[in-house]
């Protein structure tokens, strides 16, 4: 995975080999802060605005100051594309800590919160889009406040390493036997022509791409339902997809095991997958370049 060699910090851009941060750094020691993974197709970001709303506010919710303003922290992130003479298709990773100090659980005083973004490349996995992918299910053992897209990742590590200790994309996490999300992105399930997923609650992280799909069925005249269904509805599913910045809108054909329907890609998933393309201008852009 190549990293650009120019990186974004607080108000500035530094070489990637200069960024340092002392020890005792509250994001390192505590998963004090928050982040985002930003799509980037041919140079230009997608659901840039969408992203940097849900950094603002999940800083909020966990009561980090973030000093700049969305614009200029917007601004800010495109002057890193070109710093970096970005024009293929990539990723932004973006995080936000409460600053470095002197450990101690209580919030320090006067001190900045750092902040800092990178590129690598990410190239699209056209092989997962066309086929699909199988993926196990797992308990969901995370805190309650899963909207906020926070550093404390250890639950959805383990559950992703269990998926592909066990060969799958991905794990579907499931608490008292109703389905949440995946390990790093949003699950729905198709019956009968229609979306069901789990309502957008503190229990799931309300996905950016998982607001355009809810667009995208709107537009399509396909019901998009937020209501939860149970592990044992799998079996039952007519298709299953997956969604998340990275993923894009990838079909699930396996269930421990368990093929779904056909096991190919189903309708619904391929008019949704078209819908994203378009949104997101991949082919226009893929031409021009």
């Amino acid at each position: 995975m190549s990293v650009y060699p120019v990186i974004m910090t607080q108000t500035t851009f530094t070489d990637r080999d200069n960024l340092t941060y002392p020890y005792e750094e509250r994001g390192l020691q505590f998963g004090d802060g928050v982040y985002e993974v930003i799509r980037i197709y041919n140079g230009t970001y997608y659901l840039l605005n969408e992203h940097v709303d849900r950094l603002y506010r999940s800083a909020k919710a966990v009561k980090i100051e973030i000093t700049s303003s969305k614009e200029e922290l917007t601004n800010l992130l495109i002057g890193l594309l070109v710093k970096n003479d970005m024009t293929t298709d990539g990723k932004l990773y973006l995080q936000v800590t409460r600053g470095s100090a002197p450990r101690d659980h209580v919030f320090p005083m006067d001190v900045a919160a750092n902040m800092y973004a990178y590129i690598t490349d990410a190239p699209r996995n056209t092989t997962n889009l066309e086929n699909g992918v199988s993926v196990i299910t797992e308990r969901d053992v995370r805190w309650e406040y899963c909207y906020i897209k926070s550093l404390n990742l250890l639950p959805n590590v383990l559950a992703k390493q269990a998926a592909k200790e066990q060969g799958s994309y991905e794990a579907i996490l499931h608490k008292d036997g109703l389905v949440t999300e995946c390990s790093s992105s949003n699950v729905y399930l198709v019956k009968d022509g229609e979306i069901y997923t789990h309502p957008a609650t503190a229990r799931i992280l309300h996905g950016c791409v998982r607001m355009r799909i809810e667009q995208f069925a709107r537009d399509l005249s396909i019901p998009f339902n937020e209501e939860g269904f149970a592990v044992e509805d799998i079996a039952l599913a007519d298709e299953l997809f997956l969604s998340s910045s990275t993923s894009e809108i990838t079909p699930i054909v396996k269930v421990d095991d368990q093929q779904i329907a056909d096991g190919k890609p189903g309708k619904v998933t391929k008019q949704l997958q078209e819908a994203y393309v378009e949104d997101a201008d991949i082919k226009t852009r893929s031409m021009e370049h």
